[in-house]
């Protein structure tokens, strides 16, 4: 997003052959407006500041991968970059990611590299993303080391969605669940209760427990409804805000049994595929070493990550480093795959292998976890609904046994 200084104004005017154009610009004030509209050579008629529209779609992850696929695909047809960033900006559907690029496109058309341009949104763009830019930039093979930016970026992102894809069914199945128990405890078991007081005998030890549920909910629903939600809401802050309880949180992940070892296998998968995308695009190990720290995902293997930047920075082989820092976050094929990638001197070809490799496990063992979870979710569900509706009937069935 553009910075909260940037405005829109909207212009009509005259070119340098006389030709009527109109148009916009994200500046940061109407004098400024006016001197790149004189540097363009347009004589203007009219300028407006453009109010800009709130709200909309925030820009994501995705956005990004996409613009940096656009943006490769345009120069590699021969755009401009201006030309480029004109035409993908204006074309976007979110307000949000309009403002972003058009914002870049006046920082770049003001004299600014692109790097130096990306750097001004960390929110959007991070230390790898602008590292790579500088260096594509250097070594004038923009085009390409943007075709890299946008091939990781989706690998990335395919990988994120595929873990989230299996944890969010066994998370939607589990609040579905809650609803359906908490709208049968509160309006179907009282019904049932109405009919079993005419009985006038003692009730099941289990229909009983269900009633006196039922019972308690219905005077202290606000109870249960704050508890929840605050419960939530305290480990969603408490895993923001409090280093020491993300950490562990992090460490109890990678120990959890099917879910564990999945994680594990997909950061590994995000820790070869940086660091290969780095190391093909020229950037000193050293320097990358930041970058793939913050991309593993995993506070455990970024602060292992960033300890082996210490020994390389030192002198020490990343392999190395690996076994002294990373032994017990690192299978030791990883590790063997990384000593032949220096030996042999093609560490980047090691890498992608690696996380070719990762990529292809975290594949099959979510495949495999979706086929385990299936059969559990639907026992689940029919032990707590079913466990609900058979309390309902004990008592009844108590009755027909005995007439």
């Amino acid at each position: 997003m553009a910075s909260t200084s940037d405005l829109v104004f909207t212009y009509e005017g005259k070119d340098a052959q006389g030709r009527a154009v109109v148009g916009e610009l994200v500046c940061q004030s109407e004098a400024i407006a006016k001197a790149q509209l004189r540097k363009q050579g347009i004589i203007s008629k009219k300028l407006k500041r453009k109010k800009k529209k709130t709200g909309g779609k925030a820009v994501t992850p995705g956005d990004i991968a996409t613009f940096a696929r656009q943006m490769t695909t345009m120069m590699r047809a021969g755009v401009p970059m201006i030309q480029a960033f004109e035409i993908v900006g204006r074309g976007h559907e979110k307000p949000k990611m309009q403002d972003l690029i058009l914002a870049l496109k006046t920082d770049v058309e003001g004299g600014i590299n692109l790097a130096d341009a990306l750097e001004k949104h960390p929110l959007y763009f991070d230390d790898l993303f602008v590292q790579l830019v500088r260096a594509g930039e250097q070594s004038g093979a923009l085009e390409s080391l943007l075709d890299k930016i946008a091939t990781y970026k989706e690998k990335n992102e395919a990988l994120k969605g595929k873990i989230k894809k299996a944890m969010f069914y066994p998370i939607a199945v589990i609040v579905v669940a809650m609803i359906v128990s908490s709208i049968l405890l509160i309006f179907v078991v009282p019904q049932f209760k109405e009919v079993f007081a005419s009985f006038g005998a003692e009730l099941p030890a289990f229909t009983q427990l269900v009633i006196n549920m039922s019972e308690w909910l219905q005077a202290n629903w606000y109870i249960a409804l704050f508890l929840v939600v605050g419960i939530v809401y305290a480990f969603l802050e408490a895993n923001k805000r409090s280093k020491g309880f993300h950490k562990f949180l992090d460490r109890v992940i990678l120990k959890l049994p099917i879910v564990g070892p999945i994680l594990v296998q997909a950061t590994i998968a995000r820790f070869a595929n940086t660091m290969a995308t780095m190391f093909a695009a020229g950037v000193p190990l050293v320097e990358a070493m930041d970058s793939v720290a913050g991309a593993s995902g995993n506070v455990i293997y970024e602060e292992a990550i960033k300890k082996m930047k210490n020994d390389i920075s030192a002198g020490t082989q990343l392999q190395t480093s690996m076994r002294t820092h990373g032994a017990d976050l690192f299978p030791n094929m990883v590790i063997q795959m990384v000593s032949i990638g220096e030996e042999s001197g093609q560490l980047d070809n090691m890498l992608n292998k690696v996380a070719e490799f990762y990529e292809e496990l975290v594949d099959n063992a979510i495949d495999g976890l979706t086929s385990l979870l299936e059969p559990l979710i639907m026992a689940f569900l029919g032990v707590v609904v079913g466990g609900l509706v058979v309390a309902m009937y004990l008592p009844i069935f108590k009755l027909g046994a005995v007439v």
